[in-house]
């Protein structure tokens, strides 16, 4: 029977130590800790998810800031509100919710955020300081941060001798994850849809992490006996049985058949999901710190 991680557990667990850190440099810096999060447009879950982000700013003890903008904002207007942030001292992270409507060039607003506020881990700077091995000098984006959290309460912080398979190659997720796998000694292979035999390259893996935003891709029989399977789909897919027009959410991996093959597992919703908000929280104290020029936290 594999082990099923608890990510709001884990998740508890890390936003603890975000909330000790953020108070200590608080009484002996004089530092309060400062989040910026921008939202443009009326997409409902954008709308949930900047409301989630902010309310755990605020219980973490930080300055909550939130830009709440109409659909009709300009480039030049939302570029020149990342500017005032930029130059703010009291603010240490900025978010800029994704996606952007349509009308934006949202690379070029990311890209505007500086790198040491760039709480959300997509500037090139950050990027490249991840790629080339920098784990202190940038910001790890959020997610793949959280589910390396996952990997190293399961093996440790050293993967020598590990194979770990990363199935998606996106800049978001897939390549930011093998980076982190490959700064603690695994053996890294990255999938993707052009991969010949995909299950069998997965059987290979002692670590297989999925991210391809496709329901329940991988099956039990791609699934190395004993593995960690980590799993970052978020996919809504039609439940009948719970009604006429009914949904559920289901991660990238058949949960069901492939907890009897791995060791450990991690379930959608309650596994990745609840550690990307509480990573984001981890980065934007770490950016305090370093700001005010003390040692970050490590988390």
């Amino acid at each position: 029977m594999s082990t099923v991680i608890d990510g709001k557990t884990v998740a508890a667990s890390v936003l603890e130590r975000v909330k000790t850190s953020a108070r200590a440099l608080e009484e002996r810096q004089g530092v309060k800790t400062g989040l910026a999060v921008v939202i443009v447009g009326n997409d409902p879950a954008s709308h949930t998810y900047v409301s989630s982000k902010s309310r755990m700013a605020k219980e973490c003890g930080f300055l909550s800031v939130q830009h709440t903008l109409p659909e009709e904002t300009t480039q030049e207007d939302l570029a020149a509100i990342v500017d005032r942030l930029n130059a703010d001292p009291s603010i240490h992270g900025i978010l800029v919710q994704l996606p952007l409507p349509e009308h934006f060039d949202s690379d070029a607003i990311i890209q505007s955020i500086k790198p040491e506020k760039d709480v959300d881990g997509l500037n090139v700077v950050n990027a490249g300081k991840l790629a080339t091995g920098d784990l202190k000098g940038g910001l790890v984006s959020c997610t793949p941060a959280g589910a390396m959290v996952f990997v190293r309460q399961t093996h440790g912080a050293d993967l020598s001798g590990l194979n770990a398979v990363v199935i998606g190659r996106s800049n978001l997720f897939g390549k930011p994850m093998a980076a982190l796998l490959l700064a603690a000694n695994a053996t890294v292979t990255v999938a993707h849809s052009r991969t010949r035999d995909l299950p069998a390259v997965c059987r290979n893996a002692d670590i297989l992490v999925a991210a391809v935003g496709r329901p329940e891709m991988v099956k039990a029989a791609w699934v190395k006996p004993g593995a960690t399977v980590i799993d970052v789909g978020i996919n809504r897919i039609a439940a009948p049985e719970r009604g006429e027009g009914k949904t559920r959410l289901v991660g990238d991996v058949a949960f069901a058949e492939c907890k009897d093959v791995a060791a450990t597992i991690t379930p959608v919703p309650g596994g990745v999901g609840p550690m990307t908000i509480a990573m984001l929280m981890a980065n934007t104290v770490i950016a305090a710190h370093r700001t005010a020029g003390v040692e970050a936290p490590t988390f």
